[in-house]
C-alpha cells in the first residue's frame, strides 16, 4: 500500500507538476533514506508522528549530515505529505510543525573575467589525440562558450536541439524548469563558435551537441570536458558547468545589468533565488575597495 502512494506520488509530480527526472529520483532517495531509518519501526506513511521525524532530523543531524541534504529529503517527503493531505484524504502532515535547521549561506564560486577568458580559449589550443574526431574540440569551444554566454544549466544545454538556435536573431529557445521556455540572447564569440562546429560536424538538424556515437551528448560527458580543460588551466580550484552560470551572473550584475533582467535570463521562478548573486556582487566590491583606496584599512 505505502508504495502504491510512492509511486503515485511520483507519478503525479511527474506529470501534473512536470518535476525534472533528477527531482524524481531525489524524492524517491528521500523517502527511501526514511524508511531505510525506521527499519522495523515504519508502521506505514500514516501512522508516522512528528515526534518521530524530529527524531530523524535529530539523527541525521548527528550523523554530520550536510543541512542542504537535510533540507532537501525534508523538502521531498513534505510534498509527499501535501499529497496525501490533498489527494488522499490524510488529516494533516505530521512534518508541517518540524522546524528545520536554517540553510548554510554559501556564496557561490565565481571565475574571474581573466580565468573565463582562460578556459574558453583552451578546447582550441590543446593537441589533439590520434582518435579525436576534428569536430570535437569546436565543440568542446562552442558548449564553454554558451554556457558562459547564456547562462544555463546543463540540462538545458544538454537538451538544446539544432532548431532553438535562432542564427539571425543571434538568441537561443531554452526549455527551462517546469517545462518553462524562455529566450536567451547568445553573444557573438558564442554564436560563431556555434556556427564553426555545426560546419566541421554537419549538424544540420536533431540534438545541437553530438557524443563520439553522434547522439546526443550525455551529462557526464559534458562533466569530463570541463574537468579536462580546468586540469589544463590554471584555475585553483574545482569547477562545475553551474559555476560558469553563476559567473555568467555575477559578471552581469557587475557591469551594471538590473536584477530583474539577470532572474529572466537565468529562468529563476523568485527573484530571491537570483538576489544570492548581489551578494557576491557586494563581496567584490569590498574586495576591490580593500585592495585599491589608500585608506581601506
Amino acid at each position: 500500500m505505502d508504495e502504491e502512494l510512492e509511486a503515485a506520488f511520483l507519478k503525479f509530480m511527474e506529470v501534473e507538476r512536470s518535476a525534472s527526472p533528477r527531482t524524481l529520483a531525489n524524492y524517491q532517495l528521500a523517502m527511501e533514506a526514511c524508511r531505510t531509518w525506521f527499519g522495523e519501526r515504519f508502521l506505514g506513511w500514516r501512522e508516522v508522528t512528528a515526534d518521530e521525524f524530529r527524531r530523524w532530523l535529530f539523527e541525521m543531524m548527528k550523523a554530520g549530515l550536510a543541512k542542504a541534504t537535510i533540507r532537501l529529503r525534508f523538502a521531498a517527503i513534505r510534498s509527499f505529505y501535501k499529497y496525501l493531505v490533498h489527494r488522499r484524504g490524510l488529516a494533516k502532515s505530521p512534518v508541517a510543525e518540524v522546524q528545520l535547521p536554517k540553510p548554510e549561506k554559501k556564496l557561490p564560486v565565481v571565475l574571474t573575467i581573466a580565468q573565463i577568458e582562460e578556459l574558453l580559449a583552451l578546447p582550441l589550443q590543446v593537441p589533439l589525440y590520434k582518435q579525436t574526431q576534428p569536430w570535437m574540440p569546436l565543440r568542446d569551444a562552442a558548449i564553454l562558450e554558451l554556457f558562459y554566454s547564456c547562462g544555463l544549466r546543463i540540462s538545458e544545454l544538454r537538451g538544446l536541439d539544432v532548431k532553438d538556435i535562432d542564427i539571425l536573431g543571434e538568441n537561443v529557445r531554452v526549455m527551462g524548469k517546469g517545462s518553462k521556455e524562455r529566450i536567451v540572447p547568445i553573444g557573438g564569440p558564442a554564436m560563431s563558435a556555434l556556427q564553426r562546429y555545426q560546419r566541421e560536424a554537419a549538424v544540420t538538424n536533431g540534438p545541437l551537441f553530438l557524443g563520439k556515437s553522434r547522439t546526443r551528448i550525455t551529462q557526464q560527458a559534458i562533466d569530463l570536458l570541463l574537468k579536462k580543460y580546468l586540469k589544463l588551466s590554471s584555475i585553483p580550484f574545482k569547477i562545475s558547468p553551474h559555476k560558469l552560470r553563476h559567473s555568467f551572473a555575477t559578471h552581469l550584475l557587475d557591469a551594471g545589468a538590473d536584477l530583474r533582467s539577470v532572474q529572466s535570463l537565468l529562468g529563476h521562478a523568485s527573484l530571491s533565488t537570483t538576489q544570492i548573486y548581489t551578494h557576491v556582487t557586494k563581496e567584490r566590491l569590498r574586495q576591490a575597495y580593500d585592495e585599491a583606496h589608500p585608506r581601506a584599512k
